[in-house]
């Protein structure tokens, strides 16, 4: 069949995108789904920034790819047991394929083959069902339709809105796992949250959500603060010069939890240093393979730290995405705050216009 998709031929283009058009839509062929595998009418998709890394070129990737990995849609065919036409399916980043060591021991983001193949820019089968044109993450849900391997996919309850369903298969599943599942924050711990896009609140939410306090936002932008207060941060503190010492005085000497969400080195750095005595770092944020940080070394023996990186918020998707849409619907995690706007295919390169400017939280494309 014939699909209309965001095809991506070459990164970093320069900005704007409206003028330099990164994103081009075409008509690409799409072959019918493999063994083990989904054709899904996609319904919804966010504007994620690691679609944005692979657009400016910080996150390479083979090219041509049709982009995005954070969407939900309806089953149209099934080749995999376990799912039917007519299913609403939201998808994980990574295809776990179940079998490997990292799988065996439940941690379904680190599959080796599911890391290969997303590399690649294949399904997990190592096949490409897009003609002349590679998968993004196992799914590339810019586009009507999309070929999945059953294993990139997880059932959900219909009845959520797309526009909100599709935002758990990544800044949810990242940012609420970070917390839950990598730091495994208890209530009364003290925690901080460096970055507030989608990723970032999410984790803020998590937070909140177990109980985390005092709860710090930081950020540059002074809408999102306010936003971080409303879904249940006790301090917001402006990114800069004194970002370190306002969080420490905020949690009483630096915080037990630090959550970097950016993707900086040097804000990597600004959260360790926030970070108590015995306090642990987890970092969310996808850097350039290129950047580095650097940490006192006595203090990771002398003061017991720990510095963890968080990929899939250390989920197990089938397991963590039916429990963070049935926290939202709730009303225990309020997921809606992050919908910043909906928009059409043909405006995706002024989307990520807006989002390399920082001003949207999350965006979602409807199809």
């Amino acid at each position: 069949m014939i699909v209309r998709g965001a095809v991506l031929r070459e990164m970093g283009l320069p900005k704007p995108y409206a003028e330099s058009r990164p994103l081009r839509i075409e008509e690409v062929e799409l072959a019918p789904p493999g063994p083990g595998e989904l054709l899904v009418r996609i319904r919804a998709a966010g504007l994620c920034h690691s679609d944005l890394s692979v657009i400016d070129g910080s996150r390479p990737r083979v090219m041509p790819m049709l982009l995005g990995h954070e969407a939900t849609g309806e089953v149209v065919q099934s080749e995999a047991p376990g799912f039917a036409a007519g299913d609403t399916v939201g998808f994980a980043f990574v295809p776990a394929c179940g079998a490997c060591g990292p799988c065996a021991e439940g941690r379904a983001a680190l599959c080796e083959p599911g890391a290969a193949s997303n590399t690649a820019g294949t399904l997990l089968s190592g096949g490409r069902r897009l003609d002349g044109v590679h998968h993004h993450l196992g799914v590339s849900g810019f586009a009507d339709h999309a070929v999945v391997s059953a294993r990139s996919a997880v059932k959900i309850d219909p009845a959520l809105p797309p526009e909100i369903a599709a935002l758990f298969g990544c800044a949810v599943m990242t940012g609420v796992g970070a917390v839950v599942n990598t730091a495994q924050v208890r209530a009364g711990q003290s925690a901080v949250v460096f970055g507030l896009g989608g990723v970032g609140l999410s984790a803020l939410l998590g937070a909140a959500l177990v109980g985390a306090h005092p709860l710090v936002a930081v950020d540059v932008v002074p809408e999102k603060l306010e936003l971080a207060r409303a879904l249940g941060a006790t301090h917001a503190v402006a990114a800069g010069p004194d970002t370190v010492e306002e969080v420490r005085a905020a949690t009483s000497g630096g915080a037990d939890y630090a959550f970097e969400t950016v993707g900086s080195g040097k804000v990597l750095e600004q959260a360790y240093a926030a970070t108590r005595r015995g306090g642990t770092t987890v970092t969310v944020g996808l850097p350039h393979p290129s950047q580095t940080f650097s940490v006192p070394a006595v203090s990771l023996v002398a003061e017991e730290r720990t510095v963890k990186g968080s990929y899939l918020g250390s989920a197990i998707p089938s397991r963590d995405i039916p429990r963070y849409i049935a926290l939202y619907q709730a009303g225990r995690l309020p997921v809606d705050r992050l919908l910043t706007a909906t928009v059409g295919l043909d405006n995706l390169n002024e989307a990520f216009d807006t989002l390399a400017a920082g001003t949207s939280i999350r965006q979602v494309l409807l199809l």
